[in-house]
Formats: C-alpha cells, structure tokens, sequence
C-alpha cells in the first residue's frame, strides 16, 4: 500500500505537542512495517532527519501552508493532485486538517476542539478557518483517531460524529525523561534560577496555558514563601496575548519569573526533573504531553481538574480548579513543603506512566490504519 502523510509540521528543532505526536508514531510506523511505502507530504524543504527508513520518499508540496488562505490553497489544490499523482491508497493527517477534494479513503488525528469553547484565544483568521472547515473535515473522514476519551466525547458532541467512527489513541512521552541526580539538580539550579528551587512551566505560550492565572497564583503565593522559590517558564510565545503580558508585568514579584525559551530535549529533561514540580494548569487540553514525561521524570504534577488533564493524571497528581488563582496558590504552598505528599504523587506517577508510552500510541495509530486500509470501520 501507498500510505500518504501530511508531515508538515515535522519541522527540525520546533516540535510541539502534534509535532512530536506525528514524529513519534511515523517513527516507529514507518520501520515496522516495511511492507508499506510512506509518502511524506512537506510543505517547506525538510530535515533528512524525518526519513525514518527506506520506505519513505518526501515531497515538497509548495506553498508553506501557515496562514488560513494558504490551509486552503495547500490541502483543496495541492494536496489532492499530489495523491493522485502519488496513486495514494490513504491519506493521514496527524494535525486535524483534510482534503475535502480527494476521494480517497482518510485518517485524520483531531487532539482537541479548544476553539470551539475558547475562540477568542486564536487569531480571527485561524479561528474562522477552525470552525468553519473541522466539522467538514470531522464527518468527511473515513476515520478519526484523537488523544483521549474526553476529546472523543467532544468530536462526537459538537460534530455529530459516531463514537464507533473515532478510536483513541493516547499520546506517549519521551522516555529518556528519567530522575535527576543531586549534582544535575545543583546544576540546573545555578544556570537558571540563581541556585534557588523552582516551579516549572513546559509548554507553548498560549493563552489556553493559564499563565495569566499561574503568574497571579505564583505571586500571592511569593507572599508567603520564606525557601526562595522561583518559576521557570519554558517555551515559545506562541501567542502571547494582551492579557498574559499584563498578568506578568503587574507582578509584584516578576522578578522571580524565569523564561528560558524553547529547550531541546537534553536540557528539557534536566530541567523538568530539577523542579519542585510542574504547574500544568491550562484550562483547556486535548491531552497534555508534559503531564505523562513529569511522570518519567519522577516530579510531582500540580494540574488542572477540568477537560483531560484527569483522564492522564488519574490519582497521580494534585489538582487544582483553574479559574481559581487562590487553589493554584494553595497548591503551590502544599507542594513546596509536604515532602510526604510529593513522594507519594511520585510513586503513583511510575505507576500511572505505565499507560503511555509513544510505541502504544504508534501501534494503536496503526490498528486505526488498518481498519481503514481494509475497510474495516466499525
């Protein structure tokens, strides 16, 4: 079979959560079953290191597809000539988008409906561009794969989608996220916080993120704090709203904010098992990558009681209400001093990673495939 994959945001030294979804199953995918030819659809000049094994060919398909009109042009003209030039017997998209022009059977991976209960957060022309083609990519797919049960429930809710049509395929984690050692910790330490104990932040810096209400929890709880304690806030302002700059700069104690940018996987791992604990309190996810590599790591996860983020978690972390800036704080104030409860999330945490690892998600991703190179939709 001619396996057709939209891989256009494998992009080298910037994967984020669908980047690292499409890079960790295609991986793994592409090498098992060499039985199959894979046609990696690029929309810019790509990284020889996405050609996983001899069994794949990559193609630029011009233009870059990173604005809503330009969506349009690459997936409707582009994209459908290119698999009939191809002969493709499938076409996977792992980021949510679709040729509605192609006839040929469809996999597409939809993580989350987040614009449709927060638009406001994305740009006019991507949110227009999200709500009007998503539930046509939704009922125009022969199947739709997603990252948890919630975001299936979701899909099935707002698009009218049969739950027998959606199968669940859960994101992994980087298992190279592994404890830290004393001498990495003190490291860690001085290049980034002064040598101080910290918080950390890992993701893109969005609005759905709450940083807004993390940098109001971080400061009230400064108020009490008597160890020095700072947060390290890592990644790209992806969008970096009005609200989230004011948040920060009406901080009393912005000072003890630290961004370090985007890190690669090295320095991420490090720093990750470093902190006190991760503060993921979004109030939006589809699933929640860093929650699961914390778990690896062996750091306590202060998270969010809303959308997905207890489906991944389950008893493994402390939670809080995300609107609340008061139950962040309390949960920042309980973790930086209950040294009992941090070894105990630790503990249920090993156990809880057990359920995600990025070879489940490749061989669940393939038995989607499957049923639909076979015609098996049920």
């Amino acid at each position: 079979m001619r396996i057709a994959v939209n891989t256009r945001l494998l992009i080298k030294n910037k994967l984020e959560g669908i980047g690292w979804f499409s890079y960790e199953t295609l991986s793994r995918i592409t090498r098992q079953h060499a039985e199959h030819e894979f046609i990696f659809l690029f929309d810019r000049p790509f990284s020889d290191d996405f050609i996983f094994s001899d069994n794949v060919e990559c193609v630029v398909v011009p233009p870059p597809a990173r604005h809503a009109i330009l969506f349009y042009i690459w997936f409707e003209f582009r994209v459908p000539k290119i698999l009939k030039q191809y002969k493709a017997d499938i076409f996977i998209s792992p980021d949510g988008y679709l040729s509605l022009r192609s006839k040929i059977p469809s996999l597409v991976v939809m993580h989350d409906l987040n614009f449709e209960y927060y638009p406001k957060d994305i740009p006019f022309a991507s949110r227009l561009h999200y709500k009007t083609f998503f539930p046509k990519y939704a009922r125009n797919a022969t199947r739709i794969a997603t990252v948890s049960e919630y975001s299936k429930s979701d899909i099935v809710k707002l698009y009218g989608v049969s739950p027998e049509k959606i199968d669940v395929v859960y994101n992994g984690a980087n298992e190279s996220f592994t404890p830290q050692s004393d001498e990495t910790r003190k490291k860690v330490q001085e290049k980034y916080t002064l040598g101080q104990p910290f918080f950390v932040f890992v993701g893109a810096l969005n609005p759905r993120k709450n940083l807004v209400n993390l940098f109001k929890a971080f400061d009230l709880f400064k108020e009490w704090d008597q160890q020095g304690i700072k947060l390290l806030v890592i990644g790209e302002k992806m969008y970096w709203s009005n609200q989230i700059r004011d948040a920060y700069h009406q901080m009393k104690h912005k000072n003890e904010v630290i961004f370090s940018g985007r890190l690669g996987i090295e320095e991420l791992k490090e720093t990750v098992g470093s902190a006190i604990a991760l503060t993921y309190v979004s109030y939006f996810e589809g699933f929640g990558i860093p929650i699961v590599e914390s778990f690896y790591a062996e750091t306590p996860v202060i998270t969010s009681n809303v959308t997905s983020m207890p489906e991944v978690a389950g008893d493994a972390a402390l939670y809080v209400d995300p609107f609340s800036v008061h139950s962040i704080c309390e949960a920042l104030k309980t973790m930086s001093v209950d040294e009992k409860l941090r070894q105990q999330l630790i503990t249920k945490g090993k156990i809880r990673r057990e359920n995600f690892s990025w070879q489940k998600s490749a061989d669940r991703l393939w038995n989607t495939i499957e049923k639909v190179l076979t015609g098996k939709n049920e």
